[in-house]
């Protein structure tokens, strides 16, 4: 019996554990998943309505660090699994995405000679700046097995040393997650509780740092929206970081006075999946919504100024546009005049991508 600890902590990486656990589960007889949840995101709303949603177990194990500086929070992870993985004993520890939990788990793991997999790894923006960056580098260093999600990560690895036998492309558990709860999302009411109607709204997510802690960029952002209303009704659940920051910015008054802008407080899963696929087109800062919306070729605009996820660009319905008003003006109005890029679904994006780490992980 093979004794592994999946790791979440914040809401992306819901949905990437989710079909793996739930794929660790058909072998009982040989696999035991326990499910560590370190409480990275604490909010009800971030947490327990994505729960929910995707029928996960309730965590075997919550560690409840809550927020902090990334220091902070990473120590404090650190010190709370150090204890889990003495206490349980693990053959292995797999985590995903990119978030404080993922790096912090890792180095515990391999400090104590406990094999690490890293699902969604390879991923670079290329921008230091940003944390997640850094704990995609110091995850990727510190795993055994590399599981990526496009072939630009195995070519990122491969150019960062790592050699070719930890590295696995098995496509994307995202989209994995995405296509099996497709269906149950579609009856989903939040269309008839909002009174919209499909492809007559354009949806927005915006939660990073460098877009909503700068009061510059998050005005820049609004004036984009404050043109772009006039042509299309944007929907926008607002996350409780982005709200914190209308406040705090004296810009709530702002966006009140924006008559098509229409803020909504958190929602599931579910009812995001429904309004996403049907939007005219989605306006975001997030990577997994990147992906979904190739997956589902819905148009994308990326509040960023780069992207670990190329493909998405290449292959797929998304395009950056940074905090340039004009050109996300102009990029809204290509999509409402029919003027944007088709994409396809990159190769091995089919839903089965959790079957294939587990296969590998039983070592078939």
């Amino acid at each position: 019996m093979k004794r592994i600890l999946n790791v979440v902590g914040a809401r992306p990486n819901f949905m990437k554990i989710a079909p793996i656990h739930r794929a660790m589960v058909k072998f009982h007889s040989e696999l035991e998943p326990i499910l560590v949840h370190t409480g990275q995101h604490y909010d009800d709303r971030m947490s327990k309505l994505f729960f929910e949603d995707l029928r996960l177990p309730e965590p075997d194990i919550y560690l409840g660090v809550g927020s902090g500086s990334h220091a902070e929070q990473t120590a404090k992870i650190m010190l709370a699994f150090e204890k889990v993985v003495l206490d349980v004993r693990p053959d292995l520890v797999v985590v995903v995405g990119d978030v404080n939990s993922t790096v912090a788990c890792s180095l515990v793991a391999a400090k104590l000679w406990v094999p690490v997999a890293h699902v969604e790894a390879g991923l670079r923006s290329f921008d230091r700046r940003m944390p997640e960056e850094i704990n995609r580098l110091i995850t990727d260093a510190l795993s055994d097995y590399l599981f990526t999600t496009e072939k630009s990560g195995n070519e990122n690895l491969m150019r960062e040393g790592i050699p070719a036998t930890k590295i696995y492309y098995v496509g994307n558990v995202m989209i994995d997650s995405l296509i099996f709860y497709l269906e149950q999302a579609k009856k989903s009411n939040i269309l008839e509780a909002l009174h919209l109607q499909p492809q007559q709204f354009a949806l927005v997510t915006l939660h990073r740092p460098s877009n909503v802690d700068e009061p510059e960029n998050f005005g820049k952002i609004l004036d984009a929206f404050e043109e772009i209303q006039k042509d299309i009704p944007i929907v926008f659940p607002v996350h409780p970081r982005t709200e914190k920051n209308l406040n705090h910015f004296g810009l709530k008054e702002r966006v009140a006075g924006i008559p098509n802008l229409r803020l909504i407080p958190p929602i599931g899963y579910l009812d995001f999946m429904q309004l996403m696929q049907n939007s005219k087109f989605v306006m975001t800062d997030s990577g997994g919504i990147q992906e979904e919306t190739t997956y589902l070729q819905i148009p994308c605009l990326t509040i960023r100024e780069n992207t670990e996820r190329p493909v998405t660009i290449e292959l797929g319905t998304n395009e950056l546009v940074g905090t340039d008003t004009e050109k996300m003006v102009q990029c809204a109005r290509r999509i409402l005049e029919g003027r944007w890029k088709k994409g396809v679904v990159p190769e091995l994006w089919d839903g089965h991508t959790a079957e294939r780490i587990v296969k590998i992980l039983r070592g078939e």
